[in-house]
């Protein structure tokens, strides 16, 4: 099996479970076979599904339109993904609404024009904001919170044409190419929309999946781990120096997680390291090798720095407890594994391809960092059941 920084579609997933929940409108047959709810349902945006397939979508004829505006409530602390897409003309004409740095960022094809405008504040702050998108005449005008975020004026030397036929207007993914865009982005986000009015359209939205996944009622930062899977990297794809090494530094509320928080592991060599944490003893273990540390659950920061020879732990137990350990490496070469293994985060990659892990992560991973730079879990193969940038509070 390969892996590749791309976030895994498809497989044996299992349906999140949450706690703490909004409760979403009931799911009603449509009559045409499909499932549908209203538009103004609470959705989260990063339900299984392929990642650029919308997860929500609805259809209408344009004549049926009286309104110019839609407005919702999003909230994230992702700062990048598809929030929603609308078009006419089957997708010749569109337009599409994401984050990418936390800023709204517009992109729009209408006849020989193309055009991408990003602007207003930063959204992915854990807070419910209020979006409104409105349409008049050359312009496109975004609202953030009552306030102008983002105007997009638009005028082609081709003539005019009276628009007919059908909209159609999706949740959490595009009914394009993606290749159509100006900017790309990484498409899947971590967040909910709620309070959706769209175009003041009262037509039931078609689901593509089994039911909508609920939404956390409140949220704080971190990646949240339910017991059910794992995210794997390469670790090729992280930097290492053969005099400086590595760093991997983690932030967390230690007590309350349980099973494996970290491990790597090379093809055909047994586990390098692993760090587990054990809610019954209230103990988080590093291993390397048959060497072992045991650390209080209590620790508020680990950092792991992997030496040519050594391998030093920092463990931050509280603001006047500090404990450094130093375990001695009998072999130098041991940082090739970081150039040939997989890095896994929630627990133990199997073996085989058809043994896709164990002893899962139960708990909220605060902070990731790997040589000082935040670890993105939307850049991994991982379960579904993982959310990369939030946790339940």
């Amino acid at each position: 099996m390969t892996l590749v920084w791309k976030v895994m579609a498809g497989g044996p997933l299992l349906t999140l479970s949450l706690a703490l929940v909004v409760l979403w409108a009931e799911v009603q047959g449509n009559g045409e076979g499909k499932k549908g709810v209203s538009g103004s349902s609470t959705v989260y945006l990063s339900q299984d599904r392929d990642i650029w397939r919308p997860l929500i979508h609805t259809t209408v004829n344009i004549s049926e339109i009286n309104s110019i505006k839609s407005s919702f409530q999003l909230r994230t602390f992702d700062s990048e993904g598809t929030i929603f897409y609308g078009d006419t003309k089957n997708g010749e004409d569109w337009f599409v609404l994401s984050l990418k740095d936390g800023i709204p960022l517009m992109q729009i094809s209408k006849g020989d024009i193309l055009i991408s405008v990003a602007g207003g504040p930063k959204l992915n702050d854990g807070k419910w904001h209020t979006l409104e998108v409105s349409n008049h005449g050359k312009f496109v005008i975004l609202e953030v919170d009552g306030s102008e975020g983002v105007t997009v004026g638009m005028h082609s030397k081709q003539t005019e044409e009276d628009i007919s036929g059908e909209l159609r207007l999706a949740l959490g993914g595009i009914l394009i190419k993606k290749e159509k865009m100006i900017i790309q982005y990484e498409p899947q986000m971590d967040g909910c929309v709620r309070k959706g009015n769209w175009l003041n359209l009262s037509t039931p939205w078609d689901i593509e999946v089994e039911g909508l996944w609920p939404c956390y009622q409140n949220i704080r930062p971190g990646s949240y781990f339910s017991g059910k899977g794992l995210a794997v990297f390469n670790t090729s794809v992280f930097l290492t120096d053969e005099d400086d090494g590595l760093k991997i530094e983690l932030w967390s509320d230690f007590t309350q997680m349980d099973g494996t928080i970290l491990s790597i592991k090379a093809p055909g060599q047994d586990l390098m390291f692993t760090l587990v944490a054990n809610n019954n003893t209230k103990v988080v273990t590093f291993a390397l090798g048959e060497n072992k540390i045991n650390m209080k659950s209590t620790l508020r920061g680990l950092l792991m720095h992997f030496e040519k020879d050594s391998l030093r732990l920092h463990a931050d137990e509280s603001e006047l407890e500090r404990t450094d350990s130093i375990m001695p490496v009998n072999h130098p070469g041991y940082l090739t594994a970081w150039r040939e293994g997989r890095l896994t985060v929630g627990g133990l990659l199997g073996d085989g391809e058809d043994n896709v892990g164990s002893q899962f992560l139960t708990g909220c991973l605060g902070k990731i960092q790997i040589q000082e730079k935040d670890l993105d879990l939307d850049l991994a193969v991982k379960h579904m059941s993982i959310s990369s940038h939030s946790c339940p509070a």
